[in-house]
């Protein structure tokens, strides 16, 4: 007997892209038929894996699973079933709104939707190792989840009540699923999870991300490691030690600073001053000179004054982040701030600041792009559209960062590197060529 296809369709950031590749994985490995993020999906049965995050992704997550319900409701679909973090923390309002689907699950149980399609036969018991995975990204490069959950609990922040307590992952589980990864092809690793500097203080009390990032970086085929979201309080000196060592852990860190007037950062509960921020920021560019730091700031939090933005404007002046993103306060049930703050800051204001700010960045972005025109950079291809090979560099992780296009012409191959010299620079991409003298 044939069974079904299932369509899965991820929703929010890359940690629940790891977790829906570890459900195809096993439903693979179960004889289904599995497709992901398909344009038009067409299997019987659709798994959504919904994000919780913020109202937008919320609202993107309740639109889709609508849209599958209607096409339930339409003879169009068999089975509709829902996991993620929106089910896991809201699921009895979802299941009482929305009838339709067959099946809730949350951000940890959702192997057991396996057992439970297979009629309660299939024998899936404990931890499900992660080699299960299919990976959906190209072949060449992976995300990596080495926790769940976080500790920090930010006045601002809904992670901790959508993930619950921070947990790390083995290290030995780790390591083996970065040697599997390499023998199917992955040489590029984006280290993820919601605060990698606190990896391992919930084992032992002492943080392990330097050793965990050492003993990666000397694992045969490991050609590029790439961190993402650092915390900046109690931040892990040794860390940029292997960044300066290891030839292969990219100079590049993802670090959410958020803001950086005292006012603000106490508001925030973000343990950390502006001094210790201005210090952070030299220490990380001295220790590892050429790091590309990727920061996440904030507009309009509760109480934010026109003297905290100025400060925000300065600072981001003073720092030259490589990459940068922002957005405004957007309050979120059951946070400190939205039990606590009112949300004083206008709309109006908070669109004003996020413009300005962005503006002062898209400068800086321009400027630091540009400097790289003559420049000779170790690039990777990711694919190939229309007249251009599109790659990136050590500095630009995929999908959010600026890329390097390169002619056609020049019979590249995908997911091999090439050195390659800039030729011309936009804002948000690099022009190059291999051909050279």
């Amino acid at each position: 007997m044939n069974k079904p296809t299932i369509d899965i369709i991820t929703l929010g950031c890359s940690k629940n892209l790891v977790d829906s590749e570890t459900l195809m994985g096993l439903f693979e490995a179960h004889g289904y038929h599995v497709t992901h993020d398909a344009e038009v999906p067409r299997g019987e049965i659709a798994v959504v894996n919904t994000c919780g995050f913020i109202e937008d992704a919320k609202q993107e997550s309740i639109d889709t699973i609508l849209e599958l319900a209607q096409a339930k409701e339409e003879g169009r679909l068999e089975r509709l079933y829902v996991m993620g973090c929106l089910s896991e923390r809201y699921l009895a309002e979802l299941e009482a709104e929305i009838p339709e689907v067959d099946g809730w699950y949350g951000k940890f149980n959702y192997k057991q939707l396996l057992k439970d399609l297979e009629d309660n036969h299939a024998s899936i018991t404990g931890t499900v190792p992660m080699i299960h995975r299919h990976i959906t990204t190209p072949r060449h490069y992976a995300y990596l989840k080495i926790a769940e959950g976080c500790d920090r609990h930010c006045a601002y922040c809904a992670i901790p009540l959508i993930t619950g307590r921070h947990q790390s992952r083995p290290m030995q589980e780790i390591l083996d699923e970065v040697r599997w990864l390499v023998r199917q092809g992955t040489c590029e690793f984006q280290v993820i999870a919601q605060e990698l500097t606190y990896y391992g203080v919930d084992i032992d009390g002492k943080q392990h991300i330097a050793e965990l990032v050492e003993q990666m970086a000397d694992i045969g085929g490991v050609e590029w490691i790439r961190l993402h979201y650092a915390y900046p309080a109690h931040f892990p000196w040794d860390l940029l030690r292997v960044m300066r060592e290891k030839k292969n852990v990219c100079n590049y860190l993802d670090i959410a600073l958020q803001h950086i007037s005292d006012h603000m950062l106490d508001r925030m509960q973000r343990h950390v001053t502006k001094e210790q921020t201005y210090e952070l920021i030299r220490r990380m560019r001295q220790e590892v000179p050429g790091i590309h730091i990727r920061t996440t700031l904030m507009v309009g939090f509760p109480g934010e004054t026109d003297d905290d933005f100025q400060q925000l404007i300065e600072f981001t002046r003073w720092a030259r982040f490589e990459r940068m993103g922002a957005f405004a306060y957007s309050e979120e049930d059951g946070t400190y701030s939205a039990m606590y703050y009112e949300d004083d800051v206008p709309a109006e204001v908070k669109q004003k600041r996020l413009d300005r700010l962005m503006r002062v960045q898209q400068q800086i972005s321009a400027e630091l792009e540009a400097e790289k025109v003559g420049q000779t950079l170790r690039v990777i291809i990711d694919r190939q559209e229309g007249e251009w090979f599109v790659g990136r560099t050590e500095f630009c992780s995929p999908e959010v960062d600026p890329e390097v296009l390169i002619p056609s012409n020049e019979r590249l191959v995908i997911g091999s590197f090439y050195d390659a010299r800039i030729t011309d620079a936009e804002e948000f991409d690099l022009y190059a060529t291999t051909r050279y003298e």
